[in-house]
């Protein structure tokens, strides 16, 4: 893929935007995981506009920022499910560019999914004694994923709605 200037700009902004809004948690779980002021605004923003590919890319720039600003490492696998793998599966959204909010359910699910995943394997031992890894991982990763996609629907549109389109070409 090649990138044009405004391309490039935007992505940067998008990853610098992101982690900023990343920053201002509205909600905090005791072993990760917040609700935030719309921090994957910026990557479902790049995933609507240029397309999928764009989008996983500054998703996993986003997911790397991430780690190196709030690192937690168990394994290598870990590593990569919670922060490249979930994040650049928001860039899932520019699947479905025709249908913005389906994009955001789509992307949100997507990282949903790696964190649940994440959760089961390497932080089954938080699980309250009788409880499935899995239901414990479930409840745990969609007690902030729900509300955070509910609240990136709302202002992705409302941000699609104010920015014009890219003339063509650009």
């Amino acid at each position: 893929m090649r990138w044009s200037t405004r391309q490039l700009a935007e992505a940067a902004i998008a990853v610098a935007l992101s982690v900023a809004l990343g920053m201002v948690k509205v909600y905090q779980l005791p072993q990760g995981g917040s609700i935030t002021a719309g921090s994957m605004v910026p990557v479902f923003y790049v995933a609507l506009r240029w397309g999928a590919r764009a989008g996983v890319v500054v998703g996993v720039l986003v997911g790397l920022v991430n780690f190196l600003l709030e690192p937690v490492f168990l394994h290598p696998a870990q590593f990569l499910l919670d922060y490249p793998v979930a994040f650049g599966a928001l860039g899932l959204a520019g699947l479905v560019r025709g249908t913005p909010w389906l994009g955001v359910v789509l992307g949100g699910a997507g990282r949903f999914v790696a964190h649940f995943l994440s959760g089961v394997v390497f932080f089954a031992q938080y699980a309250p004694q009788g409880t499935s890894p899995a239901v414990y991982s479930a409840v745990y990763n969609g007690s902030y994923m729900l509300p955070e996609v509910v609240v990136s629907v709302i202002l992705t549109l409302l941000v699609l709605r104010a920015v014009p389109e890219p003339p063509q070409g650009a």
